[in-house]
């Protein structure tokens, strides 16, 4: 028992030096009880309700961008600690972090960010509709244009272009609505009462989302318009409502992005989802799961083959040394006793060891004593998966081996 026990704790450490992401990686994913549906163009409509009166060139960038909604989180709460960073002094910033170049774009409009933030249920779902039903996405932005035209609620102004082509064969509408800012150096975010701008909403089951800016006043003018917003380089992609996908300005993106080591987005400046910015969150539909989950899924095979060689490791070493001459992955002796049996030892590394209290085996103390050992402990697993769950198995896995120790042999 004594064995085992050490064993699966020599494991568990294992998994925790190898980081977050094998723990995640071998987690059971929960498996959904039918296939997901495609939306309904009505649901499309409830979806991109509350930005399809964007500029084209900022509506591009939050189709790319939802479909990493950690990175949005993420990206969120750096700009909430960094609200002095704005207009160029964006890019430069950008350049130290590691997430998607649409997200990156994003912080140069806190408010749109705060919104994607605080509506994380909205994000994820406008994401998973671009990346599973793009067109169809494109085209209910079209039909409510349309519906707000039509109502006379969208024209040009001093903040906006408005303008129509005729559509190509197909389309939703008989012309497409192209919406544009006068410079492209400064972006003017509309707010308005999705109910109201769109005339009369025609689907009761399917009421639209909506949400307004902090420091929007109630019963103002339904329509308005931010603060212009300096955007510098930010903007680097396009609607391209003829081809229904996203267009790419290449060099503008290579100098947002520097520093950018990873440009699977780019692909003969056409935007392309890179699945390893998803960090892991699922795929709505199946058919979402096998055209973009193989990278993160061969990440997790890497992660879990890399797993399976420690372990076999593990098990070769505590056959060919023994329990009680087990090392950890620093070449530290773990599970080690002194002479006189005392089983309350753990070793630190370096030939220390400390008893739960905190004390040393030379019997001085540390500064922190054993409640900040035990702190460090639990803190480890803050973050991580299901945290709880996580802490409640290895506290029973500690049990079971103190148990083994105190007992001083096995159970009859």
């Amino acid at each position: 028992m004594q064995r085992w026990s050490l064993f699966f704790g020599l494991i568990l450490a294992i998994s925790l030096a190898a980081g977050p992401t094998l723990l995640i990686a071998q987690a059971p994913q929960p498996q959904d009880a039918a296939p997901k549906q495609p939306f309904k163009p009505e649901e499309l409509e409830q979806i991109v309700a509350p930005i399809a009166l964007y500029p084209d060139s900022l509506l591009a960038q939050i189709f790319m961008a939802s479909t990493y909604p950690l990175e949005i989180v993420q990206a969120a709460r750096w700009s909430k600690e960094h609200p002095q960073v704005k207009g160029d002094a964006v890019a430069k910033e950008m350049e130290k972090q590691t997430w998607d170049a649409s997200v990156k774009s994003l912080v140069a409009f806190p408010d749109v960010l705060t919104m994607m933030n605080e509506k994380l249920d909205w994000t994820q779902k406008l994401g998973d509709a671009f990346l599973a039903q793009q067109k169809e996405v494109m085209d209910a932005v079209q039909r409510l244009r349309a519906k707000a035209k039509d109502s006379g609620n969208l024209k040009s102004s001093k903040e906006q272009t408005v303008k129509t082509e005729a559509a190509p064969a197909g389309a939703a509408t008989p012309q497409i609505i192209i919406i544009e800012s006068p410079s492209p150096e400064v972006v003017y975010v509309p707010t308005y009462n999705p109910t109201v701008v769109y005339g009369a909403w025609p689907y009761p089951a399917y009421p639209p989302y909506y949400y307004y800016p902090p420091g929007y006043a109630a019963g103002a003018a339904f329509f308005s318009f931010s603060m212009g917003v300096v955007v510098g380089g930010a903007l680097w992609g396009n609607c391209n409502w003829g081809g229904n996908d996203i267009d790419i300005d290449v060099n503008r993106y290579n100098n947002f992005n520097r520093n950018e080591f990873n440009r699977n987005e780019i692909n003969n400046g056409k935007w392309k989802h890179d699945s390893q910015h998803r960090q892991g969150v699922g795929y709505r539909d199946t058919a979402t799961q096998q055209k973009y989950g193989r990278g993160s899924s061969q990440q997790a095979l890497s992660s879990r083959e890399e797993f399976r060689g420690r372990a076999e490791q593990g098990r070769e070493q505590i056959s060919r040394e023994g329990v009680g001459n087990q090392r950890d992955l620093s070449g530290n002796q773990v599970g080690a006793r002194d002479r006189a049996g005392d089983s309350q030892y753990r070793d630190l590394g370096g030939g220390q060891t400390r008893d739960a209290t905190g004390s040393r085996a030379d019997g001085s103390r540390s500064r922190d004593g054993g409640a900040s050992a035990q702190n460090r402990s639990s803190d480890a697993f803050n973050g991580v998966g299901n945290g709880s769950s996580t802490r409640a198995h290895s506290s029973r896995g500690m049990s079971s081996r103190g148990g083994a120790s105190r007992g001083g042999g096995r159970r009859r």
